[in-house]
């Protein structure tokens, strides 16, 4: 075969190489950015393969990359508006949870789980709600297309609970949002059952004054055994009014702070025995026996000599009102722990269980109380907040027409 033929074959031979590895190499270079594409779909970062030398795929190159800058700007957006969304549904207080169609749990935060409970994602919102009246509001909100809300009492757990449900038209999802409106109630309560006890204890005294007043304009000032009598009782009557305005103003300063605690190393042998002294007369008077026990080396304590002496008054008084004659009374102090405790019992007509929880309430006294015509009601809690402000911890334990016995603690340290 001539020569010119085998140049001939040689140059078509290498044409022929040249363009299947041309071909090969384009193919390598499509199947990497497939690669590359696939794993930037799967949420991972575009590879190093998408800068790669694209000399001979410039166009789609280009494309690929300004596409994949876009994706990864929009998707660091998106991570970050999700973890500052994240972070205030964990400080929120109020339970928010987000339901699908399905009426299954997508997203809980921690104030919801801190009302139904932990792992609530995943679970049917019947199940995780567990009262049918929450289940019926979501179910009406998704009924009707538009936002639901009612209040209600949990009857088991006695919680107050408001809860709002959004729904989405488009989705079929719905937000509930739970507020736990429970303190807000019981301070409600309180302020209700203030402003009535303190009407109630006014309402008495100032009665009987308007009544006093006209007896006198009536006439009776004529009478001088009778108008001095009259002008007795006016005293007594005044001096009571004094008496709850002057504790009023003091548990008001108490409670706001603007009491300051004159701190010092205060020997509870020489407390008790202190604040027995001051009742003794009257205990004698009323036909009591008052004793002081302490156990031995009992250490100093940080607190202040006047309040707490104040707080054991306080205690005696009521064990001798509501003590009939012939009872004890005990003053006791023990180390208990970290704390000093100190116990004022009695033998007395005892507190009925269903006054045990509110008795350190302002104002709040037992029927039997009211009875006796004595106190403002306040000296309890006038010694519960004492007591609190020095760091320790007051209660009661009693027994109907055995006694009562009330303790408090202090901090050694």
């Amino acid at each position: 075969m001539p020569p010119l033929h085998w140049l001939l074959i040689s140059i078509l031979a290498l044409a022929l190489l040249w363009m299947l590895w041309r071909y090969v190499s384009l193919r390598r270079k499509i199947d990497s950015y497939a690669r590359a594409l696939r794993r930037v779909s799967e949420s991972q970062r575009p590879s190093a393969e998408l800068s790669a030398d694209t000399q001979h795929i410039e166009t789609l190159s280009s494309a690929v990359q300004t596409l994949m800058e876009r994706y990864e700007s929009r998707l660091e957006n998106l991570q970050t508006e999700t973890a500052r969304l994240a972070a205030i549904l964990d400080q929120i207080t109020d339970g928010v949870l987000i339901v699908d169609e399905e009426g299954t749990i997508q997203m809980s935060n921690p104030g919801a789980e801190k009302l139904f409970g932990e792992n609530l994602v995943g679970r049917s919102v019947i199940a995780a709600l567990r009262h049918h009246q929450l289940v019926e509001i979501w179910r009406k909100a998704r009924r009707r297309g538009e936002p639901q809300s009612e209040s209600l009492e949990l009857p088991n757990s006695r919680r107050f609970l408001q809860l709002t449900a959004i729904p989405d038209p488009v989705t079929g999802s719905s937000l509930l949002m739970v507020q736990d409106l429970t303190r807000l109630r019981r301070l409600e309560t309180v302020r209700r059952d203030f402003i009535s006890n303190v009407s109630h204890e006014l309402r008495t005294p100032l009665a009987s004054l308007k009544a006093l007043v006209e007896t006198l304009t009536d006439g009776a000032l004529e009478d001088p055994p009778a108008a001095r009598r009259f002008l007795a009782r006016i005293q007594t009557e005044v001096d009571a009014l004094t008496q709850m305005a002057s504790e009023l103003l003091e548990l008001t300063r108490i409670e706001s702070g603007q009491v300051p605690l004159q701190i010092q190393p205060v020997s509870p042998s020489q407390l008790l025995c202190s604040a027995a002294d001051r009742m003794r007369t009257q205990a004698e008077r009323a036909g009591l026996e008052l004793t002081v026990e302490t156990a031995s080396n009992l250490p100093t304590i940080p607190a202040d000599f006047a309040r707490l002496e104040q707080v054991l008054v306080n205690l005696i008084h009521n064990a001798i009102k509501f003590t009939p004659p012939g009872g004890q009374i005990r003053l006791y102090a023990r180390l208990d722990g970290k704390y000093l405790r100190f116990d004022v019992s009695d033998t007395g007509v005892g507190i009925h269980p269903d006054d045990l929880p509110r008795i350190f309430e302002r104002f709040y006294k037992a029927d039997r109380a009211r009875t006796k015509g004595g106190g403002t009601g306040l000296g309890l809690s006038i010694a519960r907040h004492i007591v609190e402000a020095h760091g320790g911890k007051i209660w009661v334990e009693s027994e109907l027409e055995k006694g009562s016995t009330f303790y408090f603690t202090i901090p050694v340290f």
